[in-house]
């Protein structure tokens, strides 16, 4: 086991593997950049080592820093947790070449599955369930149109190299489709460095799942069964839970057995997660994988015990799983709400400033991973998130039903957050009976703004 571990992180992810980590009795080092000195989760470290200005660019995505950060205080491996330098196989190959571990999957793990077109192949090896499309990448626009003529419009175009919506177009005919090729292509290559595309199915009315898995460096993986994530604005979630309500157990099964044999013949160790896609008739698709800790990891330990981060740490250290498939079942329903700095009423503008009121829930059930507190000054360089408020019930009903009180009782001010959205969405028909897909909160958003407008 690893006597010191660096975090090249900051904010709930950093505090969350300090944690993990101090369970295992392993030292913490934390970089931080200059905007974050005063993160109330450096407190928590054994040591904290400044690596630059503000700017992602001259700290957190400084592998150079990071790395001498680990020479200087003598770190045997380096956890990216999500975001920054997670999930790019060049940063993992430069610790493995500078001794030491990363955790987190191989560079050469990494770089199959995160790409696309690669992913999609070994997908079909492993039987995991994946969109009609093209096989490899669009070499000539003649493919993409007999592909698109053979499967159905509408179809998505996307980037093989892509993430975050970018590199992506939807077509509903040919012209659209030529256009978003082209388009995408250009996209992908100045975003990503890599202008590959391919084309496959788009689904209109979709929902988001996506397989919790773990797999070690002695050919075992599991999954942690499954979260649905279906609750979204723009892509990007706003609320996740597990299991997932009111689809098919041996369906669900199956797409999950697969998703671990995805991992384990990718020779994978580390977290991972692989996502879905599924249509009405509970017919799943692969998006893609995910490979690092998720944010939404808290429901999947909620519901199965399992304490993720630690499972990383260990497997890192050449350790095998301490767990098995037959040992893993569901216990219970877990829901997590992201609370963003974000005002909803103006478009989900960041809220960067001075939190002078913090009063978090608790109770039965409840959780809360945040690194936020009263007199904590939001910086405006990085993402909004500044919690995670979970809470776990023997049911769904129960769930939800802690998550309203949890959000009613949850008190943060004078900045702006999406707690008013959440506890709005609680109620909110379609997600209480599970019966949506992933453009609903547009609509419910967009709808309520014509009613404002005419009102």
């Amino acid at each position: 086991m690893f006597s010191r571990i660096l975090v090249a992180n900051r904010g709930e992810i950093a505090l969350r593997i300090i944690r993990a980590a101090k369970t295992l009795g392993i030292e913490v080092v934390c970089v931080y950049s200059k905007a974050d000195a005063d993160g109330p989760w450096l407190k928590h470290a054994d040591q904290a080592v400044c690596i630059g200005e503000g700017p992602s660019a001259e700290s957190y995505l400084r592998s150079d820093r990071i790395i001498s950060a680990a020479e200087v205080t003598g770190s045997d491996a380096i956890h990216p947790g999500y975001g920054f330098l997670a999930e790019n196989a060049n940063f993992a190959e430069i610790c493995r070449d500078s001794g030491f571990a990363f955790i987190g999957p191989s560079p050469e793990a990494m770089a199959l599955l995160g790409d696309k077109v690669s992913c999609k192949n070994l997908a079909r090896q492993a039987g995991t369930p994946i969109f009609p499309g093209t096989e490899d990448a669009i070499e000539e626009m003649d493919e993409a149109v007999e592909m698109a003529q053979l499967i159905g419009y509408p179809v998505i175009v996307k980037a093989a190299a892509g993430g975050g919506g970018r590199g992506m177009r939807i077509a509903r005919n040919e012209e659209q489709l030529r256009a978003g090729v082209v388009s995408a292509q250009q996209e992908a290559a100045a975003a990503f460095g890599d202008g590959r595309v391919y084309v496959e199915k788009f689904l209109e009315n979709a929902r988001h799942f996506e397989i919790q898995c773990i797999g070690d460096s002695h050919g075992n993986a599991v999954h942690l069964f499954e979260r649905d994530c279906t609750t979204q604005r723009r892509h990007q979630k706003l609320i996740e839970e597990a299991p997932a309500p009111g689809v098919d157990p041996e369906r669900r099964n199956e797409v999950a057995h697969s998703a671990a044999e995805l991992i384990r013949q990718a020779k994978y160790s580390g977290a991972a997660t692989v996502e879905f896609l599924m249509d009405r008739d509970h017919n799943f698709f692969m998006l893609e994988v995910n490979t690092r800790v998720q944010v939404e990891h808290p429901v999947s330990e909620l519901i199965t015990g399992v304490d993720i981060v630690a499972e990383q740490i260990k497997v890192a250290s050449g350790a095998p799983l301490s767990i098995t498939q037959e040992q893993l079942a569901v216990n219970g329903h877990a829901i997590e709400c992201r609370i963003n700095a974000e005002d909803p009423d103006r478009g989900f503008m960041p809220q960067a400033g001075l939190i002078e009121t913090w009063r978090p829930p608790g109770g039965l059930g409840v959780r809360l991973d945040s690194h936020a507190t009263s007199g904590y000054r939001i910086p405006p360089n990085y993402d909004s998130m500044i919690g995670k408020l979970i809470v776990h019930g023997p049911d769904r009903e129960t769930a939800i039903a802690r998550m309203k009180v949890a959000l009613d009782e949850f008190e943060v001010g004078p900045i702006r957050t999406t707690i008013p959205l959440h506890r709005r969405l609680m109620d909110h028909p379609d997600f209480v009976s599970a019966n949506f897909d992933i453009h609903y909160v547009e609509r419910w958003l967009d709808s309520d703004s014509v009613t404002a407008a005419e009102a």
